[in-house]
């Protein structure tokens, strides 16, 4: 098969959900592809030679500088001989090649969160492009059976249409061994002082961080021997974060709590390593990459009991009510203060996550796509 790809989202340089999402499947997608023909459409990203060595893959550059889904990648599916385009987030191409196969992988239906939610024109196109996507797509990937579902009740998706295949992690990348010289060389670097709390993803509603960091005052205020626990609040700033950071002020742990941002590949393990646990209070996931990646570094998980992620962390994680302060600090609390149960939680979490690879997803949704060109 001849694929093309919508690389739009691979290659910038701080990669988040769906972006990492779109960079590790390629990836593996190249690894395990075989005698397939790939063309990665991208924007103006600059993209490493070395991340993509396989003779079989060409990087072609769309420059085009507004609608680039519906102008310049629809046009090159008419240039280009493709037999099957796979887009790894929603938005499709409406003027694309007449009869070409499509594949679309939709990650959840948290857009009600998103900024451009509140914007007008944008959110029109942001709930039309998700409906036009499920509705038109030959095929759909969905993330987790919790999206899929969703899908089917509120879109009124084709459930024949939707394949469910779960995102991967790289283990070996996580659980790397690091000399004490290296920890504290990583940790000095982004500021962080152990014992910590750690949470990782974009600073924005959806995450639930205010009622995050109420909880964790809350034990500092209940366990005079907690006073220096700090909680570290991992990843770049997203949208409608103000009042995220004025919480610490507000709750009176402005001295305990860290934002150090957007957290680089090579220091991700060492920051998941040596955090005491790792906590993911979101209001709802269509997946939940983190919780992934905490396991395989690891560290013990506190996970709320909504969307996806009971889904992923199965019996691996402590669940949290995430409309909860209380159940909240009483979880944190539990786990920061029981080694015994932090040692239960990681050893069920190195073993949840076997069951997880970008290997096993590249091959499941190769499939997809070829079943996609077969019914054609």
């Amino acid at each position: 098969m001849v694929i093309g790809v919508d690389a739009s989202r691979a290659f910038v340089p701080e990669r988040t959900g769906t972006e990492n999402y779109s960079f590790r499947l390629f990836k593996a997608m190249l690894a395990v592809g075989g005698a397939n023909k790939f063309i990665l459409y991208t924007r103006n990203s600059i993209v490493d030679p070395a991340d993509f060595p396989q003779k079989n893959v060409t990087i072609t550059r769309i420059n085009w500088p507004r609608l680039w889904t519906q102008g310049g990648l629809a046009l090159r599916t008419h240039l280009d001989r493709l037999d099957v385009l796979f887009v790894p987030a929603h938005t499709l191409p409406i003027l694309r090649k007449a009869g070409l196969p499509t594949v679309v992988t939709i990650h959840g239906l948290e857009y009600e969160y998103l900024p451009e939610y509140y914007r007008f024109p944008q959110k029109l196109y942001l709930t039309w492009s998700t409906r036009y996507a499920v509705r038109f797509a030959d095929r759909i990937i969905a993330v987790s059976q919790f999206t899929a579902d969703e899908l089917q009740k509120r879109l009124g998706a084709d459930p024949k249409k939707i394949s469910v295949i779960h995102e991967g992690v790289d283990r070996k990348a996580y659980q790397r061994s690091f000399t004490e010289a290296e920890k504290q060389e990583a940790l000095s670097k982004l500021g962080i002082s152990k014992p910590y709390v750690l949470f990782l993803g974009v600073v924005q509603p959806r995450k639930n961080l205010e009622r995050l960091i109420e909880a964790f005052s809350r034990i500092r205020l209940t366990r005079p021997g907690l006073v220096s626990l700090n909680l570290v609040i991992a990843g770049k700033l997203g949208w409608m974060y103000e009042k995220i950071l004025q919480a610490p002020k507000k709750y009176g742990v402005e001295d305990r709590v860290q934002f150090p941002g957007f957290i680089p590949q090579d220091i991700l393990p060492v920051l998941l390593q040596e955090s005491l646990a790792f906590i993911l209070p979101s209001l709802t996931e269509g997946f939940g990459l983190p919780v992934l990646e905490a396991m395989a570094a690891g560290a013990p998980v506190i996970a709320a009991k909504a969307g996806a992620l009971p889904e992923v962390v199965g019996e691996a994680g402590l669940y949290i009510d995430p409309l909860s302060v209380d159940d909240m600090s009483k979880s944190l609390q539990a786990v920061v203060l029981s080694e015994e149960l932090r040692k239960e939680l990681r050893k069920k979490g190195l073993s949840r996550v076997r069951q997880f690879s970008w290997e096993r997803a590249a091959n499941e949704i190769l499939a997809v796509l070829g079943e996609a060109v077969k019914e054609m």
